[in-house]
């Protein structure tokens, strides 16, 4: 299987300006993911889609591939991540070069446990998924099944719809949240379904490895913190 590892990283970052280039310990943000992406021995290319001069510069002098600029209609806060994915198959497509997948990898969580990309990319293709995201377990105070909204009246109501609480912590069904490390879909999903999801929906765990995603200035320090305590990734 033909799977492009694509590194999105826009300009403009408002939360923490300059975040995908920003020194974090010894090395630019986005070095992080490339690095992942480059141990992976299942992805068939890498390369950056940026619009950012800077971004490209930092990309192009680590050994990231950069293709093309990124058209600025698609670098907007809005933009949705499924036109940046469909962009650069298209780009390539129509050089006459095909990919049966697209893995999305963010810069913003840097931290991915060695061999994460390859273990994914095989429950994927071994499960015959539409796409394949990573995850990690919501703790318990979250979980869905114990979440209210306010109803019509004003009153409280279980979000998930049903009438009654589930009273005990170990009753509750185990939930999850995309942790943003990994994003894999099938082409044929993201072209045919206009979807980064399709309907039949992979995962893998990473709720025991070290996480952080970021967009804030806590954030940011919090992965300064894990850095410190992390020496595969100084």
């Amino acid at each position: 299987m033909k799977i492009l590892g694509l590194i999105p990283a826009r300009g403009g970052s408002k939360g923490i300006p300059g975040k995908n280039i920003k020194s974090l310990g010894r090395k630019p943000l986005l070095q992080y993911t490339f690095e992942s992406a480059k141990n992976s021995k299942l992805l068939s290319k890498v390369i950056l889609s940026s619009d950012d001069p800077e971004i490209i510069a930092v990309a192009e002098e680590i050994g990231l591939e950069v293709p093309f600029r990124r058209p600025t209609a698609l670098a907007a806060d809005d933009t949705p991540t499924l036109d940046v994915v469909k962009h650069a198959l298209n780009y390539f497509a129509q050089k006459g070069q095909n990919f049966d997948a697209v893995c999305l990898l963010q810069p913003t969580t840097p931290f991915r446990r060695t061999g994460l990309i390859d273990e994914a990319i095989g429950k994927f293709i071994s499960g015959n998924f539409d796409s394949l995201l990573s995850v990690r377990e919501v703790p318990a105070e979250f979980n869905p099944h114990w979440l209210f909204e306010e109803n019509e009246s004003g009153s409280l109501r279980l979000a998930t719809g049903e009438k009654e609480i589930i009273s005990r912590r170990q009753e509750l069904p185990v939930a999850y949240h995309r942790d943003g490390a990994i994003y894999i879909t099938k082409t044929e999903v993201l072209q045919k379904q206009n979807s980064l999801y399709g309907n039949n929906i992979g995962f893998i765990d990473t709720t025991g490895d070290p996480y952080v995603n970021i967009d804030i200035p806590q954030d940011w320090e919090k992965a300064e913190r894990l850095l410190t305590m992390l020496s595969d990734f100084s």
